[in-house]
């Protein structure tokens, strides 16, 4: 298999030769995705310096996309209030918002609705609120089969975009979960409670759809709704 990938490569002078002897050893003490890279460099004869100065550009691109999954979710509202009084995701929440979105791929479909918000809170799996739903005999594959029955498959040559936008009602379940949190006033982070009842707040979408025919109702909303300052106290677990 290696002499197959050597063949390919440009004719080897005595310099790529020599560097093509030399162990690489040094570049298994970087991160796993610079290694082949300075596996490409070494075998071709290149010179690449392994300074972590020269290291530092690729590794700071990696975190501001890190800063911000780690604090928000997309809004419609971004002028609801003043950015420092904005209370954070908790990181339950993030999770489920993250596997909303690969629940929608996994299905093929362009958006990430209600439904698929619904599933990442299953997915996620260790929020009081999923763990609430599960109690309540609403399982991942249970709503995965009303979601297939009520918005039906997608073409099989069909591939989700890598983070499929929000659908409207998805949309405003986020936000009413934000301004949920702001009218309560209370301090510490918006949960997936406030996720889920920001679903059911959404009469006409799917999710909520889903979720009443599995037996969720205004009761059982309101019994969750007592137990969004325990879920807080939960994330920090």
């Amino acid at each position: 298999m290696a002499a197959r990938t050597l063949s390919v490569l440009p004719s080897t002078t005595a310099a790529s030769q020599s560097a093509c002897r030399k162990p690489i050893q040094s570049s298994q003490s970087f991160p796993c995705y610079l290694r082949p890279a300075i596996l490409v460099n070494t075998l071709l004869g290149n010179k690449l310096s392994l300074r972590p100065s020269n290291l530092r550009p690729l590794l700071r691109r990696q975190r501001p996309a890190v800063a911000t999954v780690l604090f928000s979710l997309p809004t419609a509202k971004p002028d609801r209030a003043p950015a420092e009084k904005i209370p954070k995701w908790s990181a339950r929440a993030i999770k489920s918002f993250a596997m909303a979105e690969l629940e929608a791929r996994k299905l093929k479909y362009p958006n990430t609705g209600t439904e698929a918000l619904l599933m990442g809170i299953l997915v996620e799996g260790t929020s009081l609120a999923a763990i609430f739903l599960r109690a309540n005999g609403i399982t991942l594959l249970k709503v995965r089969e009303e979601t297939i029955k009520l918005l039906g498959k997608s073409d099989m040559y069909f591939f989700s975009p890598e983070h499929p936008p929000l659908t409207e009602p998805a949309q405003k379940a986020l936000d009413w979960a934000v301004d949920e949190k702001l009218k309560s006033g209370d301090n510490g982070e918006i949960t997936t409670t406030h996720l889920l009842l920001g679903i059911w707040s959404e009469e006409e979408s799917a999710g909520h759809k889903i979720m009443a025919t599995l037996g969720f109702d205004n009761e059982k909303a309101k019994e969750l709704a007592k137990s969004i300052n325990d879920d807080v106290i939960l994330s920090y677990r």
